[in-house]
């Protein structure tokens, strides 16, 4: 089918998926990590402090969401909308109103759960359920709404902030999410579109639908893990030490949000790319490759200052991103079914907020301590090469399990 046909038949749902993650920024690292100067100063906190409190309230959200995102799999995505948009505009009036140690905690907890947590969530879910034989394209589609937000959101906040406060800026943002995002989503999203789940790729082998338990018990689920969360692990790190980042090289703060513009824009080309390499070959096949750009760009943000490094950095970084982004909401139902995908994804989407927890807390953690951040971003390279190796083997894996599955139903 025509991508422009692709789109114009199922436009409502792509468009409700795209703005589910384009509203999730609100919860996103890169979106709180803007006003994390401001906040630093006016609580007192080091650079090891604020990472720790930031990794307690996103791991708190980590162990939360499991549960939580189990609701998918047994309402309709409309009603899942109306719970999940107000409280993360709650969690936005909480950031601006305030003063309290414990309330800015309970701040953090609300924007990850409900914001980078339940909205990528339920658009992820959602693609996933209702299409199969395009699956690849409305979920790189959908996935760059997020991109699109960081492409204007650090501008626009940054402008903002500078005229009203940080403060009421996060007040603006709660009034968009209950004025335009809820009502626009609700409408789009409210009829489902009718389940795809049968049709597939004409090659593709039958899939089974596995449990949650299943899942957890299959050693090939955590080598996946290892390589489809290294993005927002090593993006989240940079987003949220971007300050310091900048002070350390000598930017100015305008140049690093600048650069966000270059990774959105690779994101979203790369993130339909991909899309149309899923329905072409499959995710499984597409694994082994997409870390390498990261890889390099770790290198390239460790090693030089120059006033290029953060564009070719963000460049090199919205190509595995938009790999990423379209793999991330592909492959489980491509591995493991349709049938309990809600409840599998919580999972994962849980350990991605763990992975973007662990990463400023741990980095924060060790900058106080005097290990230099260049060398932290060096070795995030190495590791990008070595998760590279183990997903050419677990992908060659999937493909052979897929392939003996596909023959026993045959028979």
């Amino acid at each position: 089918m025509p991508f422009i046909r692709f789109l114009a038949e199922n436009a409502r749902w792509i468009a409700g998926g795209f703005l589910l993650t384009f509203f999730s920024a609100y919860g996103q690292t890169f979106f709180i990590a803007l006003s994390a100067g401001g906040i630093r100063s006016e609580y007192g906190l080091s650079n090891g402090e604020f990472g720790a409190i930031y990794m307690g309230a996103t791991l708190a959200s980590a162990l939360t969401l499991p549960q939580l995102g189990k609701i998918v799999d047994y309402f309709s995505v409309s009603r899942v909308v109306l719970l999940t948009a107000p409280m993360l505009a709650l969690a936005c009036m909480l950031m601006a109103w305030s003063h309290v140690l414990v309330l800015l905690v309970v701040t953090i907890y609300g924007l990850r759960l409900f914001g980078q947590g339940m909205m990528t969530h339920i658009a992820m879910t959602a693609m996933g359920k209702w299409f199969a034989a395009q699956r690849g394209r409305a979920v790189s589609v959908s996935a760059i709404g997020i991109n699109f937000g960081e492409a204007l959101y650090p501008l626009a906040f940054v402008s903002l902030a500078g005229a009203i406060g940080w403060r009421n800026s996060w007040l603006v943002a709660a009034a968009v999410m209950l004025l335009v995002a809820l009502p626009a989503i609700y409408l789009l999203m409210r009829v489902e579109r009718e389940p795809q789940s049968t049709v597939t790729r004409k090659d593709a082998p039958a899939v089974r639908n596995w449990t949650r338990g299943e899942v957890l018990r299959d050693p090939a689920f955590y080598l996946l893990l290892t390589g489809v969360l290294a993005p927002p692990f090593i993006g989240t790190t940079i987003f949220f030490h971007q300050i310091y980042l900048v002070e350390l090289r000598g930017w100015e703060p305008e140049t690093f949000a600048a650069s966000f513009v270059v990774m959105s824009s690779m994101t979203v080309i790369f993130s339909l790319v991909c899309g149309g390499l899923v329905d072409r070959f499959s995710s499984v096949r597409l694994l082994p490759i997409f870390l390498a750009p990261l890889s390099v760009a770790c290198f390239v943000l460790s090693i030089s200052s120059a006033v290029w490094a953060p564009f070719v950095f963000m460049g090199l970084l919205g190509v595995s991103y938009g790999f990423s982004t379209t793999l991330f909401g592909s492959v489980w139902p491509e591995v493991y079914g349709t049938a309990h995908l809600g409840s599998i994804r919580s999972f994962i989407v849980a350990v991605m907020v763990f992975m973007t927890a662990l990463g400023p807390g741990l980095t924060g953690w060790l900058i106080d301590l005097g290990v230099p951040y260049p060398g932290q971003i060096f070795v995030m390279g190495l590791y990008c090469i070595a998760a590279s190796i183990v997903l050419f083997a677990v992908s060659r894996q999937l493909a052979a399990r897929d392939a003996s599955d596909g023959a026993e139903a045959l028979q």
